[in-house]
């Protein structure tokens, strides 16, 4: 039976996550050539290929299922070495880097304190991983992620999902687009997308019955930047209540007409026995708990 080096596994994940063999290289304090050796042994031990060797670097069909067991095999040693009591006092241990998908207004708004709160009792540092909600399920089912917040409810394959709440959008504008909005119409008024994959101001669109194809649109990938596209008055834009409180108080933004839109958030991750994965959940859930809407279950 073949065996599978954990530090050769650990090797390719360092690869996968800096994108080339130099970056890892320094990452695990070896030479280049010495990451390159070791992928080549794992892939001849396994006598299949793992990495496609382009810029970034990425795994393979067959290399991702080996960048997931490196993943679990060191968030489980730091579970152990912690119960074991391994670092003694005044003495450091090495932090387990955890790979994590997020959608941008979540990052911009709310998950970082729950980062905060875990990273001030484990070792541990994280490495975040931005997009839409609707794809971040799609890097945790790759194995480049070992959990994600995510819209979609049902669980990927070898994952468990708890729900955190709704995040709520509504349809806002500076008074001189809303103006523009009501004069021009809908088919015409400059609107803002996140990007290409962004459906919110589409759904707008589409439930007033124009071609979401019709508007003059203006792209701004960044959750802040998108709010302040739309607050600077490059067009109308979906935002999340979250950022906009001020702005509607103040008047600087009005809403526009229509319904909120609430968009339901999951917690989707390994199912793993582990302590620290569990505790990363569990401080997800309580601050998502306090900033975002509760959904029936």
């Amino acid at each position: 039976m073949v065996d599978l080096p954990a530090d050769l596994a650990a090797t390719l994940a360092a690869v996968v996550d800096t994108g080339t063999m130099e970056a890892a290289a320094r990452r695990l304090h070896i030479t280049p050539s010495a990451v390159s050796q070791r992928i080549r042994a794992l892939e001849e031990r396994l006598g299949r290929v793992l990495l496609v060797r382009s810029k970034p670097a990425r795994a393979t069909a067959d290399g991702e299922r080996v960048v997931r067991l490196a993943r679990q095999y060191a968030l489980l040693s730091h579970d152990v070495l912690r119960e074991l009591g391994e670092a003694g006092e005044g003495e450091s241990r090495a932090a387990v880097s955890l790979s994590l998908a997020v959608n941008a207004d979540s990052l911009s708004t709310w998950f970082v304190a729950a980062l905060s709160q875990v990273s001030a009792l484990h070792d541990v540092v994280f490495d975040l991983h931005r997009d839409d909600q609707d794809f971040t399920a799609e890097m945790l089912a790759s194995g480049r992620v070992i959990a994600a917040v995510t819209s979609r409810a049902d669980p990927v394959a070898g994952c468990r999902v708890r729900p955190l709440g709704a995040m709520r959008y509504r349809a806002v504008a500076t008074p001189t687009r809303a103006r523009e909005l009501e004069r021009l119409g809908a088919e015409h008024a400059r609107v803002v997308d996140y990007d290409r994959h962004d459906e919110l101001q589409t759904r707008w669109l589409q439930e007033r019955g124009v071609d979401p194809a019709s508007p003059p649109r203006s792209f701004v990938p960044g959750s802040h930047a998108f709010a302040d596209a739309v607050r600077g008055g490059l067009g109308w834009g979906m935002l999340p209540d979250l950022q906009t409180e001020a702005d509607l108080a103040d008047g600087s933004l009005v809403l526009l007409s229509g319904p909120p839109v609430d968009v339901p958030l999951y917690w989707q991750q390994w199912n793993l026995t582990s302590s620290l994965l569990d505790a990363v959940a569990d401080a997800v859930a309580e601050t998502a708990g306090r900033a975002l809407r509760i959904t029936p279950r």
